[in-house]
């Protein structure tokens, strides 16, 4: 067993893990794991985009969005603090060489997705996630005070007369490590992983939430899954691909077996799930339609590169045929329970990211608050280990 030291430990390398590195400065010795490699982490995987305030007219619509869309169960303090936070995040993004769609103008390009009043979502193409993690990973790569372990994965918590003082881990050789630290981040990601199909990496098992549990940390709303309406129908087993939400938001529509639409797409994510579900079962058939005739092929080629590519290799021309949809686990809208500033219920132990549950997203999560979500609540977390930190010198 192998004994180490830092300031700051932090599980997960995906953008909640990258950003509250990137904040904590380059005094703090930070060490950092990721279960596998660092590309297979969920942020790679966001298509759709970050949503942004577009100005103080948008906010009483973005705020009202994002409550619908959760049934009104969401922490009404998290929504305005990531809502009212979410311009400088953008700004900050940019200003780090994030590379943002923009009109002939030179003005941000703005896509709309389901549950939306209006279009508010920044992007790039359809990987958004790849873009802004990788730009994050590239800044985290150049801090000196940092080290991160691929294939080392978390396995319980150090913990001394109540307060958290670090992880065990497992290296990918099986050494075990104790890793000891003022301050520790659980950033591990959702749970997909636990499920036969979902977008979500096999590697997301929920191990933050297991390992809490067993402390006697505070889980929320751990029933609240959210199933993605449209993933690309395969037989092929593995991770579903994910059919970006703002495919709909730009005119695609979803059809049953005799060509008739069923719903209206830019509902909820929940809404248009059980809608999906209704018509399978009422047509008993293992798949639906989502059609992208009403899309201009210069959009498609524009905005959905990556869709389009992978829908050739599964044998669709989406520019000539309806591609086979259905719903699939997505996102975990529940958690280890964290205050606003990303504390969970045992001193000197933060979770940030699809770890946590601050309560921004209620029941149902609306459309691209997730990136945003993730890097508003590290930056809160890094300005807390920072302040408190000081106060222990």
């Amino acid at each position: 067993m192998r004994e180490l030291y830092c300031d700051i430990v932090i599980a997960g390398c995906g953008v909640a893990g990258l950003y509250t590195a990137l904040h904590l400065g380059k005094n703090k010795k930070i060490l950092m794991l990721s279960k596998e490699d660092l590309a297979s982490c969920d942020s790679m995987l966001a298509q759709g985009g970050i949503c942004v305030l577009r100005d103080e007219g948008d906010y009483g619509s973005y705020f009202e969005d994002t409550m619908r869309a959760g049934h009104y169960e969401n922490r009404r303090e998290s929504v305005d603090i990531m809502i009212r936070t979410s311009r400088e995040i953008i700004d900050h993004l940019l200003a780090l060489g994030v590379r943002f769609e923009r009109n002939a103008d030179g003005t941000l390009a703005y896509t709309k997705e389901g549950a939306h009043s209006r279009p508010r979502i920044c992007f790039h193409k359809d990987i958004t996630g790849r873009e802004i993690t990788t730009t994050l990973l590239s800044h985290v790569k150049k801090m000196t005070n940092v080290t991160i372990f691929e294939y080392t994965t978390m396995t319980d918590l150090l913990i001394s007369d109540g307060v958290c003082t670090g992880i065990k881990a497992v290296a990918e050789d099986g050494e075990e490590l104790r890793i000891h630290a003022a301050d520790t981040v659980m950033a591990t990601g959702g749970i997909g992983g636990l499920y036969e199909h979902s977008t979500n990496f096999p590697l997301l098992t929920g191990d933050a939430c297991r390992i809490a549990k067993e402390h006697g940390i505070a889980l929320e709303h751990m029933d609240y899954v959210q199933i993605h309406p449209t993933s690309l129908y395969t037989k092929r087993p593995g991770r579903c691909f994910l059919i970006s939400e703002s495919a709909r938001g730009e005119g695609a529509v979803l059809l049953n077996h005799q060509g008739e639409r069923f719903v209206d797409e830019l509902q909820p994510r929940d809404v248009v799930t059980e809608a999906i579900e209704r018509e399978m079962e009422r047509e008993q058939v293992p798949f639906e339609y989502l059609s992208f005739a009403k899309v201009p092929k210069e959009t498609v080629q524009k905005h959905f590169p990556n869709i389009y590519e992978k829908c050739l290799e599964e044998g669709y021309d989406l520019l000539k045929e309806p591609i086979p949809i259905v719903p699939a686990q997505h996102y975990f809208m529940g958690g280890v329970h964290v205050d606003a500033d990303s504390r969970t219920t045992m001193p000197h132990l933060y979770a940030v990211g699809e770890t946590s549950c601050n309560g921004v997203h209620g029941r149902n999560r609306l459309a691209s608050n997730s990136l945003l979500e993730s890097l508003v609540f590290a930056k809160r977390a890094a300005a807390h280990m920072i302040y408190t930190q000081k106060g222990r010198r």
